[in-house]
């Protein structure tokens, strides 16, 4: 932009007002996911206008640095498409050098070399993208395994509790039943402390089955690893925040917020036509929330009534949370909330 200040004639300020706006457009690419069918493309063509009209190819590395590692988050086609434009540019700006200039390009020009950083940009920046973003989903995977593997030593001592204390619990009640008519002589005594261990045995025999019943349902790791790989298969980057604190809240919480979560992915993957599906696990001093935020642009989704999304509200609705679809800029947003105070009923 220094060739054009200071100004000495309209076309300077023509130069210094497409300047900005590929500023703002720059800094709306970063900022604004919902509008990078369009900034994308305004960009990089002001970019080129530079590149080609004005001899400038300065200016367009910014956009080979900036589009491609977004780019990493969507199916490759669409990169492709970017780096034929991309190469496009810098090929007919080339061109109009030689025109303008003939025989300046050639390999023993030493400006030949300056070439070489925005050509190779858009290629490095997409590999660095690709690299940090698999490296985030395999220390995610790592994450969840090993919840899982903490979950099957709760499961071996939950085994453990059943074939133990739940046989003991059993003879116990045996026992009690046994004693109770065998002590017909003095029922005044005995027979009600022998009802209450008797009842207080059953309700201890009934708890143990019921934890390792609730440690055999599907926790969140166990989802997430599982739609996590279904959300891969269909090229869909998700993103979250909080799993690894989510992963400790109580067993019953993870049942309930599993199984309405795996629903709603399912439906983002058949549905939305997304790209990216970022999760969010809070926790507060009333309850549990998950928000599940896609960059889809399905209609269909977001309907009451349709593609299960009746019985998730249900499911929400047995244990007084709440459920909740709405349609925003960016796709379709689910926010699930679960009271603590459910938990002791």
């Amino acid at each position: 932009m220094s060739e054009f200040v200071p100004v000495k004639s309209i076309n300077d300020w023509l130069w210094i007002g497409l300047g900005i706006l590929f500023l703002i457009v720059y800094i709306l690419v970063n900022e604004v996911d919902h509008w990078l069918p369009v900034t994308i493309p305004l960009e990089l063509a002001i970019a080129g206008i530079f590149s080609i009209f004005a001899l400038n190819n300065y200016m367009i590395i910014y956009p080979g640095w900036q589009v491609p590692f977004i780019l990493a988050r969507f199916p490759r086609k669409y990169f492709r498409w970017f780096a034929a434009a991309f190469y496009l540019i810098i090929f007919v700006s080339l061109w109009r050098v030689n025109q303008l200039h003939p025989g300046i390009i050639n390999i023993n020009n030493p400006d030949m070399f300056n070439l070489i950083f925005p050509l190779v940009s858009p290629i490095i920046s997409y590999t660095v993208s690709r690299s940090v973003i698999h490296q985030r989903q395999l220390r995610q995977t790592n994450r969840r395994l090993q919840a899982i593997v903490r979950r099957g030593e709760r499961e071996r001592i939950a085994r453990d509790l059943h074939d133990t204390l739940g046989q003991s619990f059993s003879m116990i009640t045996l026992k009690t039943e046994l004693a109770k008519k065998l002590l017909v002589k003095a029922p005044d005594r005995v027979a009600q402390e022998l009802d209450d261990i008797a009842q207080t045995s059953r309700d201890d025999l009934q708890l143990v089955r019921s934890i390792v019943n609730d440690l055999h349902q599907q926790s969140l790791s166990e989802m997430m690893l599982m739609q996590g790989k279904n959300l891969a298969e269909a090229n869909v980057v998700l993103l979250t925040s909080g799993e690894s604190e989510a992963a400790e809240w109580p067993t019953k919480v993870q049942i309930r917020l599993s199984a309405v979560i795996s629903e709603a992915i399912t439906n983002v993957i058949r549905h939305a036509h997304a790209h990216q599906v970022e999760m969010i696990f809070e926790q507060n001093p009333n309850g549990y929330l998950v928000e599940i935020q896609d960059d889809g642009h399905s209609k269909s989704y977001k309907r009451t009534g349709s593609n299960g999304i009746s019985g998730m509200q249900q499911r929400m609705k047995e244990v007084n949370g709440t459920f909740t679809i709405n349609h925003n800029r960016q796709g379709t947003q689910v926010s699930l909330t679960l009271p603590k105070e459910q938990l002791s009923q």
